[in-house]
């Protein structure tokens, strides 16, 4: 069978492979399509087992939400360069295992990779794909299934899909009540908070911030019950600082984001509480 330019186009656009890695896979193949995207993938998978060892420290973050807005999953995908990471057949193998993710319901790394992407191939298939054509370690790190059953979920993905976040409400779906959730995302990814409220940060943490603040008052020779005000002062702070509902809005400044979610309440009367948020960072 003659080898034509567009049938090398044609295993190219389904495969992401090189040209001459398709015209060769081919020509093995006497021109059957079907089999030459097999031999790719196998080389695909071979060359992942000779790049293990490579670091692979860039990537992108994805997100997808389900179309009733009530569950989502955020992934991390890995490549060894930026350059990969921004291709066009990467973000779109990227965009594809968030979307199987949220299909498999799973946050399990392995579960996910045998699960069907749309183009009705298994994340593990796609990936021997890009590695075979890019040459580059490429795995999927991490992965994270977020529900809200009596209400919805935001999301944002920062420029260059290294930062991103989902935030998940309960409460009614609404263009104004997604807009403030939107926001909440865009805040989680930009201020990184440890917790929604004071009562995810546990005592752990706090105390050893209380030792770290008395150390360095005891240190710059203060009294001890001024020392414990600064302390007091000084883990305040630290709440305001380190949980979402606290901390200065990015989209106000000088109001406080739980200062938005009651002016939200007070003028819609619908209840709005952020039960679950999830920030991956590239690499973090």
């Amino acid at each position: 069978m003659e080898i034509t330019l567009d049938l090398i186009k044609d295993l190219r656009n389904k495969t992401g492979a090189g040209i001459n890695d398709c015209k060769k896979a081919l020509i093995e193949t006497d021109g059957d399509i079907q089999k030459a995207i097999e031999i790719l993938r196998k080389k695909g998978a071979a060359t992942a087992m000779k790049r293990a060892d490579k670091v692979a420290n860039e990537g992108a973050i994805k997100t997808k939400i389900s179309a009733d807005k009530k569950s989502a999953a955020i992934v991390e995908i890995n490549c060894e360069t930026d350059f990969v990471a921004k291709g066009d057949n990467f973000q779109k193998f990227a965009e594809e295992t968030a979307e199987a993710a949220l299909n498999a319901k799973s946050d399990n790394v392995d579960t996910i990779l045998g699960a069907k992407t749309g183009e009705g191939i298994t994340v593990k298939e796609a990936l021997d794909s890009i590695v075979s054509a890019v040459a580059e370690k490429t795995e999927l790190r991490r992965a994270k299934i977020v529900e809200s059953a009596d209400g919805f979920i935001a999301d944002y993905v920062h420029f260059g899909s290294k930062l991103g976040s989902l935030v998940a409400v309960k409460g009614k779906l609404s263009d104004a009540s997604e807009a403030l959730a939107k926001n909440l995302a865009m805040q989680v990814v930009a201020m990184n908070p440890l917790a929604i409220d004071r009562s995810g940060i546990g005592a752990d943490v706090i105390e050893k911030e209380k030792d770290i603040y008395m150390t360095l008052a005891k240190n710059e020779g203060k009294a001890e019950n001024i020392a414990e005000r600064i302390v007091l002062n000084k883990v305040e702070k630290f709440y305001q600082d380190n949980t979402l509902l606290e901390q200065e809005s990015i989209k106000e400044s000088g109001r406080a984001v739980q200062d938005l979610i009651k002016d939200y309440k007070k003028s819609s009367g619908e209840e709005f509480d952020v039960i679950e948020m999830v920030r991956y960072q590239l690499g973090g």
